[in-house]
């Protein structure tokens, strides 16, 4: 049964997994864009929405908030300088999937994630 399960596994170990979802976090906050797997899409969506909501207070204590789950100082710097001041009125739904088909070799869908306007 699955009650209760509220994370994708992603096939992948924790650490892994944590790893993964902060590289593309990283990616997703430099390039505000990213191309990836329909299912990571949907996690990584759940961790940038609260990343940029801690983003939003810009204090010491939010930066070390953050800077704990990404440790990219690049990153980090513009997400409190360019991302989170786009949303200090925004309560949330600071990113959107736009699904774009099927991989060609394994058929595994497709979404790329990006931050609304």
């Amino acid at each position: 049964m699955r009650h209760r399960n509220l994370k994708r596994k992603l096939n992948v170990d924790t650490s892994h997994r944590k790893a993964l979802l902060s590289n593309l976090a990283i990616s997703m906050i430099i390039n505000r864009k990213i191309n990836t797997t329909f299912p990571k899409a949907k996690e990584l969506q759940k961790y940038l929405e609260k990343i940029v909501t801690v983003a939003k207070e810009d204090n010491l204590q939010s930066k070390r908030k953050v800077f704990k789950v990404i440790q990219n100082k690049q990153a980090i710097k513009l997400l409190f300088e360019e991302i989170s001041p786009q949303y200090k009125e925004r309560e949330g739904g600071y990113t959107r999937i736009i699904k774009t088909g099927f991989r060609k070799g394994d058929a595994a869908p497709m979404a790329i994630l990006e931050f609304v306007k």
